[in-house]
């Protein structure tokens, strides 16, 4: 499932390509028709992330929301003034690196035929979004936008002080291991099971103790973690929670599983300690961590 920082970069590319703009909306597959009809000739206005929720805001108070789910992504083209990438979302491999092909390299002569179940497109006069596999696909106003918002946790890429405030405290008030807190959007939102593992790993925190029984220090530390690592990923547009030290030497970027410490490593002896990675499930996830560094 995409994490938070596709989500965010996301946002900032519907902000670059297409705010602002008129839209034509339709939906290919049919299963969005109503909700593109309410859309279609509207002006974009805002494109906001919160977690893994996009929210695109349109002139006239009807906000289309959009969360990928696993099996989401968003395809793009346009014309040579269009810039960024041509496909963000699931499935990816690991470290969810988006796609970039030049979409300038053909003359542009208008969205190509839609391929494939395109539950909604959107088309400006310089670019194309097609949208496929979404979990949540939905026309609604700015008050169910905003309720939407109120059921969700903090957000480490907004990293207001309250926010880190509001996670310690959601945090420590649980005894639930800290490992499924990590995954729960109601405690913090855009965690996905990469940031989970390569956090938890990071800060040498055991991911089956109690939230309860961590320190505030700790618990923040942790959030701070995270924060950082995922703008990293906004940056970056794949998720990179290695040093350069640990990638092949002279590489500008890691390639596989030189990104990650412990993600999908299992067997694998730690990059610290070199005990073996082990793997678990837990919320019905797998749970990538090190026995020796994590005990």
């Amino acid at each position: 499932m995409p994490e938070g920082h596709s989500v965010r970069r996301l946002a900032q590319q519907f902000g670059d390509v297409f705010t602002g703009e008129p839209l034509t909306v339709s939906s290919p597959q049919g299963r969005f028709a109503d909700g593109a009809a309410l859309l279609d000739g509207q002006v974009l206005t805002d494109s906001r992330a919160h977690g893994k929720h996009l929210f695109l805001h349109f002139d006239h108070a009807v906000v289309l929301h959009v969360h990928l789910g696993l099996y989401g992504a968003w395809d793009f083209g346009g014309d040579d003034t269009f810039r960024g990438a041509s496909s963000i979302g699931a499935p990816r491999k690991v470290g969810e690196s988006e796609l970039f092909e030049d979409v300038a390299a053909v003359e542009y002569a208008g969205p190509p035929e839609p391929k494939g179940a395109v539950r909604v497109r959107l088309v400006s006069r310089h670019g194309w979004a097609d949208l496929r596999g979404a979990t949540t696909c939905a026309a609604i106003t700015e008050a169910e936008a905003r309720a939407v918002l109120a059921r969700l946790g903090p957000d480490p890429l907004r990293n207001l002080p309250e926010d880190k405030e509001r996670f310690v405290t959601g945090v420590l008030s649980r005894k639930t291991p800290v490992a499924a807190l990590l995954m729960d959007q109601k405690v913090i939102a855009g965690v996905g099971n990469v940031y989970r593992a390569e956090v938890l790993f990071r800060q040498r925190i055991n991911p089956w103790l109690p939230g309860n029984t961590l320190s505030a220090g700790a618990a923040g530390q942790l959030w701070d973690d995270t924060a950082a690592v995922m703008a990293d990923g906004v940056r970056d547009g794949r998720i990179i929670t290695t040093p350069a030290v640990y990638w092949e030497e002279g590489a500008v970027l890691p390639a596989g599983e030189d990104a990650h410490f412990v993600y999908k490593r299992e067997g694998l002896p730690c990059r610290v300690c070199a005990t073996t990675v082990a793997v678990s499930e837990l919320v019905g996830r797998k749970l990538y961590w090190c026995p020796g560094c994590q005990a």
